[in-house]
């Protein structure tokens, strides 16, 4: 069931995408725990790790993770993304990732993400930089489909990718005009899985093992990457798992088990940012948290007046231990 990527064998081909905002250290180690093959940390742009700035010394420091990850990396210039490769591998990482998919505004005018899918020369050569840079660890890229419709050149762009020296490619199943909406195109990834050797991940709109199943039988790729699907559900990764090995589904925390589930990421969020900071950035996971509960909207209200780490806490106890309470006993 593993895939082997460069030297790195990864133990199950079910990865957790690279999301900012998100895949921060305490949610990967969550993720982890229910035994993802592989995390990635959030998007650091190159010139911002080769500036040493505070952001991207926070995503870019592996050293303390304990199974391997993978730094992603965004630029656009060959020569900034080998010095943040340099640093990324000496920070840690277990591999290199190029950012060739992130459809962002902000991102796309700088011409990196999803910009460089029409720029496949400039492309080959980061990721031959990269290559060069990061030795021994192993390359990696992810993709979309292509910029849009009239220009869905993910085939070609996956040749290059690979003749360039990646190891492994991601598809997320959707062009940069489509960002996150309509549907993904998971048949679509074939083509780029024909068109390689290296192992080709699918990626979009996988929110449950059935969603896997149908990923994976469409696209023919060698794993998936789950992204929004584990927002609020990090045991989803395990569950994709488990039906992979034709083992029956795993019952998702419930009660007791899940309050304490949500209360150590909370806590680990508080350590790693400090209380002001975490209590603001552990927010959006509680939400995510009750959405997936069914825990009622007034939770997310009630979490988001409160700044003291014990209010919280006692609030996720009463939310969710027990039977959803009633509203108004949530908003006392």
């Amino acid at each position: 069931m593993g895939i082997r990527v460069g030297n790195v064998t990864l133990d199950a081909p079910v990865l957790l995408a690279p999301m900012s905002g998100v895949t921060d250290p305490p949610f990967r180690r969550l993720v982890r725990s229910f035994g993802a093959g592989l995390v990635f940390s959030e998007m650091v742009a190159s010139r911002t790790m080769v500036q040493r700035t505070r952001k991207s010394r926070l995503r870019g420091d592996l050293s303390r993770e304990r199974h391997p990850a993978a730094l992603q990396l965004a630029g656009a210039d060959p020569a900034d993304m080998a010095e943040a490769a340099r640093m990324a591998r000496d920070g840690g990482a277990a591999l290199i990732d190029i950012n060739f998919g992130c459809p962002a505004k902000k991102v796309v005018n700088k011409a990196c993400g999803s910009a460089l899918m029409r720029e496949p020369t400039l492309a080959a050569r980061i990721v031959e930089a990269v290559v060069r840079a990061a030795d021994p660890l192993p390359v990696t890229a992810k993709m979309r489909l292509g910029w849009d419709d009239a220009h869905r050149n993910a085939p070609e762009f996956a040749r290059l990718c690979e003749a360039a020296g990646a190891r492994m490619l991601t598809v997320h199943a959707r062009t940069r005009e489509q960002r996150f909406g309509g549907c993904a195109d998971w048949a679509a990834v074939a083509p780029v899985k024909r068109a390689v050797g290296v192992p080709v991940i699918v990626n979009g709109d996988i929110r449950s093992p059935a969603d896997m199943a149908e990923a994976l039988a469409q696209s023919g790729a060698d794993g998936v990457m789950i992204g929004r699907g584990a927002c609020g559900r990090p045991w989803l990764l395990r569950d994709a798992m488990r039906r992979m090995a034709g083992r029956p589904a795993a019952a998702p925390p419930a009660g007791p088990a899940l309050a304490a589930l949500v209360k150590g990421h909370y806590g680990a969020i508080l350590e790693h940012y400090g209380v002001p900071a975490g209590v603001r950035i552990a927010r959006k996971h509680l939400a995510w948290y009750a959405e997936a509960a069914g825990v009622p909207p007034s939770f997310r209200a009630a979490a988001n007046r409160m700044t003291g780490p014990a209010a919280v806490l006692d609030l996720i106890d009463r939310a969710f231990a027990a039977p959803a309470p009633p509203p108004a006993a949530l908003a006392a």
